[in-house]
């Protein structure tokens, strides 16, 4: 009976604690809650001036990419920086009918050509690493000049001669050599480009143009430098 007495007393301990201290923490979380209620009513304004704050502390400034501004700068001039050769050429062209191994006919065209090269560097191909700005100083590397076109001008151009031979003997095919005189004229033009430094003009070109531009901006040095042309570029 004695042991059963002491269990008893035991357990209502242990429940009197049990309650008193929900009871003090409840009491804990009322009491907070008001303090923080009449903090803000004494505040006021000044309490949610504080508490915003917090969240719109000093932010740092956005950065830019100069190389880039400088690359979008300089793409536009890309149509200036082309260079353009033009020449009229004068080709033959002949085929033959043959019988048995024997030439019995030829027909021959005589056509005049007015053709067309561009050559230039294509600013297009810039990126940002082909900028390097060191204070004052920009320094742009511009991609390597090459072809851009080749063209006959077809509205200028005109077969002079056409002849199938003794007896209109010689094969009709007129529309296939003239197509043939285009594509040789073309060959011819552009080997007759490049030999006179068509792309090293188009680098020369290009590196007036872009330095003339970034000149007109806030850098107070500007060096442009160019690259060779491709080996086979010209073919």
């Amino acid at each position: 009976m004695r042991d059963q007495f002491q269990k008893l007393q035991m357990s209502s301990l242990t429940s009197w604690l049990l309650k008193n201290m929900m009871l003090l923490t409840t009491s804990g979380v009322l009491l907070t809650g008001l303090l923080f209620g009449i903090g803000m009513w004494r505040s006021g304004v000044r309490f949610w001036d504080g508490v915003t704050g917090i969240f719109n502390l000093e932010q740092p400034e956005p950065k830019v990419d100069v190389r880039s501004l400088v690359v979008k700068q300089v793409r536009g001039a890309s149509e200036l920086t082309t260079s353009v050769f033009t020449m009229e050429s004068v080709v033959p062209t002949r085929q033959e009918r043959q019988l048995a191994g024997y030439t019995v006919g030829a027909t021959t065209l005589l056509y005049i050509a007015y053709g067309e090269v561009r050559a230039g560097v294509d600013l297009a191909e810039l990126d940002a690493s082909d900028v390097k700005v060191v204070e004052d100083k920009v320094t742009l590397e511009l991609p390597p000049p090459r072809i851009l076109d080749k063209k006959i001008d077809v509205t200028r151009s005109q077969v002079y001669d056409y002849d199938r031979g003794f007896l209109g003997l010689g094969p009709d095919v007129a529309p296939q050599l003239q197509t043939l005189a285009q594509q040789e004229t073309l060959k011819k033009i552009v080997t007759t480009a490049c030999s006179q430094g068509i792309l090293e003009k188009a680098n020369d070109r290009a590196e007036l143009v872009v330095s003339k531009l970034l000149n007109t901006s806030d850098y107070k040095e500007v060096e442009v430098k160019t690259q060779p042309a491709p080996q086979g570029s010209c073919q």
